[in-house]
């Protein structure tokens, strides 16, 4: 691909043709990505490590604290800030190879559904990774964790674990969930504007 595709693709990513896509763009690129990647080490960086049950021994820590966390959070989020780009960075790469304008991605049905189509994508698959992290982690963290050590053939079935942090880890849960709602929020009003401007209530830019 040319530099000139790449610089089109790029310019297509930071700056969408609408008002509030471009606001999500900030949204989502400063806010949900600083926060996730500086506080979220910060909260979730050395859980595993503070994480122990009784008895404290290695294996049982480390048996538990796997049961306690399938997956962690911060790949989780992760995942799922990489995976809704998808759908907006195959547009722009799209617009990038046929040459299209942001200015006249509107303009035209089939680019402006297209991209449409995008942002509904964005919105499924937010609604999924809402529903995963309710599945994965609730939304509270409790300081007690009972951990089923049977699989160990230990003397005891269940153990108790101690969480570090749970109260931190609870607030950061909501913030997530929060994060993801005013996504889908934006992405609803980025449809809302499009439709507006396709039958210009609003002047296009």
């Amino acid at each position: 691909m040319s530099p000139n595709y790449m610089r089109s693709f790029s310019e297509g990513c930071l700056r969408p043709p609408t008002v509030i896509g471009q606001f999500h763009t900030l949204f989502f690129g400063s806010v949900r990505m600083f926060f996730l990647g500086v506080l979220g080490f910060a909260v979730y960086g050395n859980e595993a490590l503070h994480f122990s049950c009784d008895p404290d021994k290695r294996e049982v820590n480390l048996f538990c604290y796997n049961q306690f966390r399938p997956i962690t959070p911060q790949v989780f989020w992760a995942l799922q800030l990489v995976i809704v780009l998808v759908p907006g960075a195959f547009f722009h790469l799209y617009a990038a190879c046929k040459s299209i304008k942001q200015e006249d991605i509107l303009q035209k049905s089939f680019y402006a559904g297209f991209y449409m189509f995008s942002v509904f994508l964005r919105i499924i698959l937010e609604a999924v990774a809402f529903w995963l992290q309710i599945q994965l982690f609730g939304f509270k963290v409790n300081a007690i964790y009972l951990c089923d050590v049977g699989a160990l053939e230990k003397k005891f079935n269940i153990t108790r674990c101690m969480v570090p942090e749970h109260l931190e880890k609870t607030i950061f849960l909501i913030a997530m969930y929060t994060f993801t709602v005013i996504t889908v929020i934006l992405c609803i009003a980025e449809i809302f504007e499009i439709s507006c401007r396709r039958l210009g209530i609003l002047k296009t830019q």
